[in-house]
């Protein structure tokens, strides 16, 4: 771990001012496995807490059957990969706003902060937009069969119109994590999946004694009903939970600023890790095509099987959401000690609890599938998918937290370059070219590799950086002759 006080003289040494005291750069400051744990604990709460959503709407929607769990599935990748662009514009907000905090810039940190929500906002118009036109087509493409796309267009119209709301959630969510606000950015989370789980059974499947009398529900497009209802109660919980923080909502810190800086600054970021975090989902959408050819049942197994394990690797999730605020604070005040330390537990901890859990639902397929279904095809396909996918657990969370990282610090174009090699080098091609031969399995399979590749990529490209930056080279510069 580097010493702030040898830091600090050898960037004097070497000509380079000293950054400002960190005034709410808590994270640059204390144990950085209490940082860790402190930061990545309640995330797994509220990463829980999102991802509980998926599987309380697959619980419910297969009540209504076969025809909508597999609609579902169709639904999912796309859902995923436009919450993934949101996730990019978050990474966004919080990588300027925690490097302005880290250097000892609160006024930079609030002006970014706030202008960052306005552009979440915009960015969920445009995109919502974008979708409500491209539905038929975009499922056309995704092989979707000609009886389920009333059912998924039911659930997807909506939806297009209420994901702005989702946009602001994330824009609020940037702005608490660059603040290292972990515990209100859980809050946040909590607060609008717990309205689905509540809304869900009566909006989908009714109840015989709501209120005065017997409500039908409005089967799938009730689960877009009580999504859209949960995000309006996330934004009013965000707004209450920002104006407690060190940087509170105040648009009118934009009057009379320059606009244009942290908008480069944060698409800067929040370009490139929109489209990365979108790539995994992208590829997943493919891969749901190709399954689709092996009939409806292998379908609705993959995207249950899907479910279940987005659940499972939360803790990756929630580690990988952490380690922005704790490397951009550490990174803003050149603390490349502390940041190089934070990657290493982190990846550590991805290493041990990949393969644990790996070996949990590998081994317990058939009766997790249980709890979805009880058709026998949709089980052994949900049990094939875990034996084969589940190993790459240990990798996709060495991917995703070097991704985190690389966001943080302003890297976000290597994280993008190598979640395209990893989708389109490496996952897909093995998928399309063994299919033929090992049927689904190969499609599984091509999902594990790709995954060893995104951990082996990810290492390398955040110890390089690292290497370049360490505190020991920063020393080595200064001992040189001028």
């Amino acid at each position: 771990m580097s010493d702030p006080q040898t830091d600090t003289t050898a960037m004097t040494e070497a000509g380079e001012q000293p950054p400002a005291p960190p005034n709410n750069a808590k994270l640059t400051r204390g144990s950085i496995t209490g940082h860790l744990v402190g930061q990545t604990l309640p995330g797994i709460v509220g990463v829980a807490a999102i991802m509980s959503i998926g599987l309380v709407d697959a619980y419910f929607i297969g009540k209504l059957g076969s025809a909508e769990l597999a609609a579902i599935s169709f639904i999912f990748p796309i859902s995923v990969a436009l919450s993934s662009l949101g996730v990019g514009v978050m990474v966004g907000i919080n990588s300027v706003v925690s490097r302005a905090l880290g250097a000892g810039d609160d006024a930079k940190a609030a002006r970014r902060a706030n202008f960052g929500i306005v552009f979440a906002v915009i960015t969920g118009l445009a995109l919502g937009t974008l979708l409500f036109l491209a539905l038929d087509p975009l499922f056309s493409l995704m092989n979707a069969p000609e009886n389920l796309r009333p059912i998924i267009g039911a659930y997807m119209r909506p939806f297009a119109f209420g994901f702005p709301l989702l946009l602001a959630i994330m824009g609020f969510n940037g702005v608490l994590r660059g603040q290292g606000e972990a515990r209100r950015t859980s809050m946040v989370s909590i607060s609008y999946a717990a309205a689905n789980w509540i809304l869900d059974p009566v909006l989908i499947t009714g109840t015989p004694d709501f209120l005065f009398g017997s409500f039908e529900g409005f089967g799938i497009v009730g689960a877009a009903y009580a999504t859209i209802i949960g995000w309006v109660i996330g934004i009013l919980v965000a707004i209450a939970l920002v104006r407690k923080t060190a940087i509170p909502l105040d648009l009118s810190l934009l009057r009379g600023t320059n606009l244009l800086d942290p908008a480069r600054a944060i698409l800067r970021v929040a370009g490139p890790a929109a489209f990365s975090n979108a790539i995994n989902p992208i590829g997943l959408s493919v891969l749901t095509a190709l399954v689709a050819s092996a009939g409806q049942d292998a379908v609705a197994g993959f995207g249950a099987a899907g479910r279940l394990q987005s659940f499972a690797v939360v803790p990756l999730l929630a580690l990988s959401g952490a380690i922005g605020a704790i490397v951009g604070q550490n990174w803003g005040a050149r603390e490349y000690g502390r940041a190089r330390t934070a990657a290493l537990y982190a990846g550590l901890f991805c290493l041990g609890y990949g393969f644990v859990t790996a070996i949990v639902l590998a081994s317990a397929g058939e009766w997790f599938a249980d709890l979805f279904t009880d058709k026998p095809e949709v089980i052994a396909e949900f049990a094939l998918y875990l034996e084969i996918a589940a190993w790459g657990y240990a990798g996709f969370g060495i991917l995703i937290v070097a991704n985190g990282i690389l966001n943080a610090i302003g890297k976000a174009s290597f994280a993008l370059g190598q979640s395209i090699a990893r989708v389109f080098l490496v996952m897909l091609p093995v998928a399309w070219l063994l299919q033929p031969a090992w049927g689904s399995a190969a499609i599984y399979t091509g999902e594990l590799l790709a995954n060893a590749f995104g951990a082996l990529s990810g290492a390398a490209l955040v110890w390089w950086v690292f290497h370049r930056r360490s505190p020991d080279n920063s020393r080595a510069a200064a001992a040189k002759p001028a």
